[in-house]
């Protein structure tokens, strides 16, 4: 059974931090790229973060580029996302996603949100 567990939202002042876990199981986590995605109350749901299959590689939104960092423990089947220097335009339910390519075929698990509430 494929579980993508999110944890660590919750609510933050502006300027504060807060890092989210995302715990993989059922799948072989290290052939997936994984992703951070967001959808705020009234929006859409948009990109954040994404991390290659060996970590070496990372791509942001132009939103949170410079203030958020996307990482990937492929031992622990985990991925974070550390959020700095929040901003109360951040707040939102946070996604992760596991995604795998091959050829023509795309696979991919979502896992369940997490509010993160970013206010004084």
């Amino acid at each position: 059974q494929v579980q993508l567990l999110v944890s660590g939202g919750g609510l933050a002042q502006p300027g504060g931090s807060l890092r989210l876990s995302c715990a993989a199981s059922g799948f072989t986590f290290a052939e997936y790229a994984l992703r951070w995605h967001r959808q705020a109350p009234g929006q859409g749901r948009e990109f954040v973060a994404t991390i290659i299959i060996d970590g070496s590689n990372t791509d942001y939104s132009d939103s949170v580029k410079g203030r958020f960092s996307i990482s990937r423990d492929n031992a622990q089947n985990i991925v974070y996302l550390q959020m700095n220097i929040l901003k109360p335009e951040d707040t939102a339910v946070y996604y992760c996603k596991a995604v795998r390519v091959t050829g023509s075929h795309q696979r991919d698990y979502w896992g369940q949100g997490t509010q993160v509430t970013v206010s004084s």
